[in-house]
């Protein structure tokens, strides 16, 4: 003969416990006894208690005291009842099934050997979603109910199932049972108690069942935060966790103890590194410190392993079964890192550990009406067709570089590109070395943009020659595709996007950019709508945005330090203007114009003692690629000059429609500051283009962003003239063909006129073949460029020039030195010349194209050069004497070494804070309110309540 007694204990849960009386008095099966426990509750629910039970069956204890505590001292005062007892445990949070109960009895009827059942719990608000069918757990510790995110119960995980552990919400256990184990551990106040006494039920030799029959619906309130916790101070997160793992060493064999406790040592490691990326530094510090809470109390643990030492080698065969298989710890971290990667961070799933957050809804049969074409989505958005468009004009324009570029004998260079040549793994052996053996070798530390084109190379395979064609070559589409995506936010009209987009990526200055071979301002034209668009969020007060900023203003700085400059200027005035009308603008722009000021600040201060290289970018500086005295009708159509640039009337389009911006009444703010800008970009332009070698492109890109804002930013209004019909319709075609005129014209004189000169993608290898073979390491080969009657070098050392050699600076007197004996050979002036390059390690002179029959003879004139080959295509003389290397200088690199340590660390540091974060923030749900059900995609729909006389579903 059976006799239950049902436990129910409450902490603060009147919201749930009237529901949860009202459905334990209605149970089909009546129960023999009914005990209730108040722990110290504050809200009524010792009252609601006593009302159902009546104040004899009801017991009081302090507010600390755990739920295995308070069922145990209810057994300590309750003699045990005739025959068969079984005692059920219920949370005040948890709604059985008015079949509940009998349910659990029939099917302990039906199998002898169980000792405890469970029923199958679902959630409280969405009443047919699933959240336990039995509990396991993972060779890591970590709970698994085997359930996937939002599951509907649908019957397909029905019937009696032999599961490693059930919740005590709901619990049924036989008392003989109870008392031969000692019950709940009273060490575990909350979490894993009921997977420590199923499983010590198990190595026991009982069965431990759920009942899908028996169904209860459970709220998980202090799993959820939905009230607060008493019995530790210690938030849920960190307590679940570490009790978890102290149930696993408690109850495991000391051999898969050792191995369970290297397992989580190292995955502990990887997850809170995982949580730092995501932004969780309290998840990753609970993470931490829950496996420091149980290693770091061994005495602790070693009692724990004496009291379950009885059985547990001869159980541990059938509990192992009963584990998560070994793969599900890879699942997990695989749900971990995509979830990071799309913003949600990486946090347990819902199914296999809680009840998860409610996800957007969507209406029902709407993934009917969504094209599942992925081919088809793609191809209509108009931001691909852009680029694509954008791709094609390129490719016609640079139709002359294509074939040099595809082969493997040519190498992109010209104007203010160095010869492309080596792979990332040499610009990152360039930016960390301490002596640098190139040319006259040199103690200079290498400027910060090697570092940014060798992670671009790396991106690239380790190609340096495809990552700067696609930044160089590609910017044209890049620069489009950027400003499209940029301008979501700011302008909501797709056609005016599509415009400004065009014509932003058709600038006069991007076409200058190819031809002219300029890397640095090439990778800031892309990235200038890029700091508009993230701006606008700073000056928001985005903390994360100023991160993101900064970082990218940094990689933009490293190439073209004017930009720094203009964006540090415009952010001052945005501090004055918006720092005391909008919370955490000035922090933000602190973030953002300081982080580069961070990463970059060696070589800043290198800048400052010089400040005219402020106005240069990267690569080499050459007269010739600059227009001296720029006009004012240059400037003012946005024309840079140099090669590659369209006639200026090819911009005055775009100048008439941001004039006819002006005109409009409405949103002149956004307008002024469009124009402001536009006039802050032309007056440094002014600056720049009067100084000596130094290209005002960047400055006009900042001023045409300026006018395509306040252009676009009016568009809307055309549709509005449009409809309007008359005059206004007239005018609105009229400043439609007017704004498509510029990027239709630069598009076409692009594509006529061609890309190439002085870019060019055929070049040869500046050092010979014979040269590169006869070599010894070390010594070099001097290449002559006459030109104007004055005589360039180069000295190479086996190779030719990388990207970034042309900025590091040999020692003042060696190179005064060569370059007077460089000046003697030329002139042919005699052999004294020839030791002193002998003596720099120069064992081949060589002069590219037509040799200059002067020089030639020079050349030939010298007792100590023997030459080599002479031809249309060059011509090689050998040192014939003896060649010595000079030795590397006794560097101290401790200094250096130390700062490319600090600068990766604060690298990482930025990427974490500027990367998307976890959103990690509980739905705000009243638990209180009436139960709900759930349409098939997850439309909610209120129940009518009239006519019943509780909300426990039948």
């Amino acid at each position: 003969m059976h006799s239950v007694t049902a436990i129910v204990v409450a902490h603060d849960g009147a919201r749930w416990l009237k529901e949860t009386l009202a459905a334990v008095l209605r149970q089909t099966r009546p129960l023999d006894r009914v005990v209730g426990v108040d722990n110290g509750s504050r809200d009524g629910s010792g009252t609601l208690l006593t009302e159902a039970f009546g104040s004899g069956n009801v017991l009081t204890l302090p507010r600390s005291t755990g739920f295995g505590e308070a069922v145990h001292e209810v057994l300590r005062r309750l003699p045990p009842a005739p025959g068969q007892e079984w005692v059920w445990l219920l949370h005040d949070d948890c709604v059985p099934d008015a079949h509940a109960l009998q349910a659990l009895l029939w099917a302990a009827e039906q199998d002898p050997k169980a000792a405890i059942l469970g029923p199958k719990l679902r959630d409280w608000l969405d009443r047919r979603v699933l959240l336990e069918m039995g509990v396991t757990v993972s060779r890591s510790g970590r709970r698994d109910t085997g359930l996937e995110p939002r599951e509907y119960d649908q019957g397909q995980h029905d019937g009696i199932a032999d599961v490693l552990s059930v919740s005590t919400a709901g619990m049924l256990i036989r008392r003989d049972v109870w008392d031969e184990l000692s019950g709940l551990d009273t060490a575990l106040p909350l979490f894993r108690d009921d997977l420590d006494l199923c499983w010590r039920a198990r190595t026991a030799g009982h069965r431990v069942l759920n009942v899908s029959d028996a169904v209860a619906w459970h709220a998980e309130a202090s799993a959820r935060r939905r009230r607060r916790i008493a019995t530790s101070e210690e938030h849920p997160r960190r307590l679940d966790r570490r009790n978890g793992l102290f149930v696993l060493m408690a109850n495991l064999p000391f051999g898969a103890l050792v191995r369970s406790v290297l397992r989580n040592v190292f995955g502990s490691a990887l997850r809170a590194l995982l949580l730092l990326l995501a932004k969780q530094p309290a998840n990753a510090l609970d993470e931490l410190a829950a496996l420091g809470s149980v290693l770091g109390h061994p005495l602790r643990l070693r009692r724990a392993r004496k009291a379950r030492k009885k059985g547990r080698k001869q159980g541990w065969p059938a509990i192992r079964r009963k584990l998560s298989p070994p793969g599900a710890a890879f699942r997990r971290l695989a749900d971990m890192v995509q979830g990071f990667l799309a913003g949600a961070g990486p946090v347990d799933s819902a199914g296999r550990h809680h009840a998860a957050a409610d996800r957007a809804q969507e209406d029902d049969g709407d993934e009917l009406l969504t094209d599942s074409g992925g081919v088809q989505r793609v191809f209509s958005s108009p931001g691909v067709v852009l680029c694509l468009i954008l791709a094609v004009i390129t490719l016609a324009a640079e139709r002359t570089l294509l074939p040099g570029l595809l082969s493997s004998d040519g190498h992109l260079g010209g104007g203010a590109l160095v010869p492309v040549t080596g792979g990332a793994s040499d610009l990152w052996r360039l930016y960390i070395e301490d002596h640098h053996a190139a040319g006259l070798g040199s103690q200079t530390w290498a400027p910060p943009y090697v570092a940014v084109l060798a992670g671009l190379s790396a991106v690239a395979l380790g190609k340096t020659w495809l990552a700067v064609a696609v930044m160089l070559l590609g910017c044209v589409p890049l620069a489009g595709i950027s400003a499209y995506a940029a301008t979501k936010r700011m302008i909501s009209y797709t056609p005016a996007r599509i415009w400004l987009a065009a014509t932003y990526a058709l600038l006069p200055v991007t076409t200058g950019v190819v031809a002219g071979g300029r890397l640095g301002t090439a990778i800031v034209i892309v990235l200038l709508p890029v700091y508009a668009a993230l701006a606008t969020r700073v000056i928001a007060g985005s903390r994360r945005a100023a991160w993101g900023f900064g970082l990218l203003l940094t990689a933009g700085t490293a190439f073209v330090p004017l930009v720094y400059v203009l964006v540090a200027i415009l952010g001052g005035l945005a501090a004055v203007s918006f720092g005391g009308i909008r919370r955490g603008v000035r922090r933000s722009l602190v973030i953002g114009l300081g982080t580069p000021v961070v990463l970059l600040f060696p070589w800043l201060m290198q800048i400052a003692r010089e400040p005219g290289r402020i106005l240069l970018e990267s690569g080499l500086h050459d007269g010739r690629l600059t227009a001296p005295r720029l006009g004012a009708d240059s400037l003012l159509m946005l024309s840079p000059g140099g090669p590659g640039v369209p006639p200026v009337w090819a911009t005055a389009g775009l100048l008439a429609v941001a004039l006819a911006a002006l005109l409009l009444r409405r949103h002149q703010m956004i307008v002024a500051i469009g124009w402001g800008v536009m006039l802050f970009g032309l007056l440094v332009a002014i600056v720049v283009s009067r100084v000596d070698d130094a290209w005002p492109g960047v400055p006009l890109a900042f001023a045409a962003t300026g006018l395509l804002v306040a252009a676009g930013h009016q568009a809307h209004r055309i549709a509005e003239f449009r409809a309007a019909g008359g005059l206004r319709r007239l005018g609105a075609m009229l400043i439609v063909v007017v704004a498509f005129a510029t990027p239709l014209a630069a598009a076409a004189l692009w594509v006529t006129r061609g890309a190439q000169d002085p870019l060019r993608s055929d070049l040869s290898d500046p050092v010979p073949v014979l040269a590169a073979l006869q070599s010894a390491p070390g010594e070099g080969t001097l290449l002559l460029r006459p030109r104007d009657g004055r005589v360039g070098y180069t000295l190479m050392r086996g190779r030719g020039p990388l990207i970034g050699e042309s900025d590091l600076e040999p020692p003042r007197e060696a190179t005064d030195r060569f370059t007077t004996a460089v000046a003697g050979l030329a002139s042919g002036r005699g052999s004294t010349y020839v030791q002193t390059l002998a003596s720099s390690g120069v064992r081949f002179v060589t002069v590219p194209g037509v040799v200059d029959p002067a020089l030639q003879r020079a050349l030939d004139s010298q007792p100590a050069l023997v030459r080599v080959s002479l031809s249309e295509t060059g011509g090689l003389w050998r040192v014939a004497g003896q060649v010595t290397v000079p030795p590397p200088p006794a560097t101290a690199g401790a200094l250096h070494r130390g700062w490319l340590w600090a600068q990766g660390a604060l690298l990482v540091l930025v990427l974490i804070l500027a990367s998307p974060g976890a959103r990690t923030k509980e739905p705000d749900v009243d638990y209180a309110d009436a139960p709900v059900e759930e349409g098939p995609r997850g439309r909610r729909r209120a129940k009518d309540d009239k006519g019943r006389k509780d909300r426990v579903p039948a």
